[in-house]
């Protein structure tokens, strides 16, 4: 388990720094994801065909469509995460598209006929307490509002993304990863060209930290994380993806030198913990599911 797990460990660090590569680019946040997207999924798709990968996509059409809405949903979601991270910073723009998990949590019984408990109401009510408390620190200013609600919004396609993806069977691993970021490229593509055209001013791109975040952040990070995620718990996987969200938010700090204020680290602890409190809770759930399958099956072949 150690390699896959410090693999895991890498791409979350990788992750996290997104914004802070992404600040040293002069470009509007539309064209960094598009850029971003591109070099990614070229690598990723790279990698794919040199590993000689059989694709499952044409054995699954109905999830195939789920994984290009999957696709669509992240390219959006990042476009309202990176014009966030430019007008409120890269700190408060993270903790607020982390909201994303816990929309998927509260949706679950309606849509995957989940039971939702009492665990993960208290969950989602104390990341809202944690959200109250980070929001009502910032300054109350048109631009901070516009961030705030790119923020929220990014969290919620965030969601989509997720709940596309899970209704994705049979397409996984790398074959998932590579076609959901090059329909993410698609997407951008589309929505830039309708908007202003793709010309990008080639005096304004920093190219070592463009070619960092779309090739090492992205696609080694989409790399790890899928070589990865299949050999751990999935407790593990739950519990440490959010040191995606920590570094990001130390690296702001560090880095970037961005403040926060008492009530809004004290708002980012409450989310958290709330968060990773209802994601041990979920998989205690399903583990305690499959232990009781599995004691009622050994019970049916005794009787037989």
């Amino acid at each position: 388990m150690k390699p896959s797990f410090w693999k895991y460990i890498l791409s979350m660090l990788l992750f996290g720094l997104n914004g802070i590569v992404a600040s040293r680019i002069a470009l509007s946040s539309y064209e960094i994801v598009w850029l971003r997207t591109l070099f990614g999924s070229l690598f990723l798709i790279g990698v794919f065909f040199l590993g000689r990968r059989t694709m499952a996509f044409r054995h699954h059409r109905k999830s195939f469509i789920y994984l290009i809405l999957s696709g669509v949903s992240m390219g959006i979601s990042w476009m309202l995460l990176y014009e966030a991270y430019q007008l409120i910073g890269v700190s408060i723009a993270s903790l607020l598209y982390y909201c994303g998990p816990v929309i998927v949590m509260i949706l679950s019984p309606i849509l995957f006929r989940e039971r939702l408990t009492r665990n993960r109401v208290i969950s989602f009510l104390v990341v809202l307490a944690g959200v109250y408390l980070i929001n009502g620190q910032m300054p109350q200013t048109q631009q901070a509002g516009r961030g705030i609600l790119f923020g929220l919004l990014s969290a919620l396609m965030y969601s989509g993304m997720v709940i596309f993806n899970k209704k994705a069977h049979g397409i996984t691993g790398l074959e998932n990863a590579s076609f959901q970021l090059l329909v993410s490229f698609l997407t951008v593509t589309v929505f830039i060209a309708f908007r202003h055209g793709l010309t990008i001013p080639a005096d304004s791109v920093n190219w070592p930290a463009i070619l960092t975040l779309g090739l090492v952040n992205t696609g080694v990070g989409c790399y790890l994380y899928f070589s990865s995620i299949g050999h751990l718990p999935a407790q593990t996987v739950a519990i440490f993806s959010y040191l995606e969200l920590l570094s990001a938010v130390l690296f702001s700090v560090l880095l970037l030198r961005e403040v926060l204020h008492p009530l809004q680290i004290a708002g980012a602890l409450i989310m958290i913990g709330g968060a990773v409190f209802a994601q041990i809770s979920v998989n205690r759930k399903i583990q305690s599911d499959h232990e009781a399958q599995a004691i009622m099956a050994e019970n049916s072949t005794d009787s037989i």
